[in-house]
């Protein structure tokens, strides 16, 4: 898969991923399943529309997944 695509979720990131940590992900996923760094103007739409997406479900997969057996952020501190 793709390297550059971290871990978000604790204990690998000590507290919760930021938007912005989810869209790279996001964004580096949809360039790998497309082979398109940049896409061309045409493709641009379909594009966002995928990196969107699929920010979306990881957001939503963070939200939901839980951690047995790790600290909590709330309990490192």
């Amino acid at each position: 898969m793709c390297r550059s695509i971290k871990t978000l979720r604790p204990p690998a990131i000590p507290e919760k991923a930021t938007e912005e940590e989810i869209r790279a992900a996001a964004l580096q996923y949809v360039r790998k399943v497309s082979g398109f760094r940049v896409p061309a103007a045409h493709n641009r739409e379909v594009f966002e529309a995928a990196v969107d997406a699929v920010a979306e479900a990881t957001a939503a997969l963070l939200d939901g997944v839980q951690v047995r057996g790790g600290r909590t952020a709330a309990a490192a501190v």
